[in-house]
């Protein structure tokens, strides 16, 4: 796993990072994407994981970062602007397939655990990422 900084400011609401090799910005709890087209020698890219199309562009590190967060700040604007609640890239809830004997054997280890299913599902998610991300 290759891991890279592309910029940090001191700000918490403006740290920018690429997670992984996913290549993502963060800012005020949004993702962005990172990528290069060498040809118009131009970074490029969107906000991630929200249905609205927020893109930006800069040519050099620096200028998209901006780009990225004046584009964050324009949308957060234009929802307030029109009383609108702005989406979220993460609620906090998903739903998950699962093989019957998976679920099964889940909700017996919960129950052994004295805990919900949803709790046991969270602490294996924690566990499972926590040297990832």
């Amino acid at each position: 796993m290759r891991l890279k900084l592309v910029a940090y400011c001191s700000s918490n609401l403006s740290i920018i990072k690429i997670i992984d090799m996913k290549n993502l910005m963060e800012y005020k709890g949004y993702l962005g994407s990172v990528d290069y087209n060498d040809e118009d020698k131009i970074f490029y890219g969107r906000v991630e994981y929200i249905r609205s199309l927020i893109s930006y562009e800069g040519h050099d590190v620096e200028s998209l970062r901006n780009s990225f967060q004046e584009a964050v700040d324009d949308y957060l604007e234009l929802v307030r602007n029109q009383n609108i609640e702005p989406e979220q890239s993460f609620k906090g809830s998903f739903k998950i397939r699962t093989g019957s004997n998976l679920h099964r054997r889940a909700v017996i280890v919960a129950k052994q655990k004295g805990i919900n299913l949803n709790k046991l599902v969270n602490e294996a998610l924690e566990e499972y990422l926590k040297n990832y991300v």
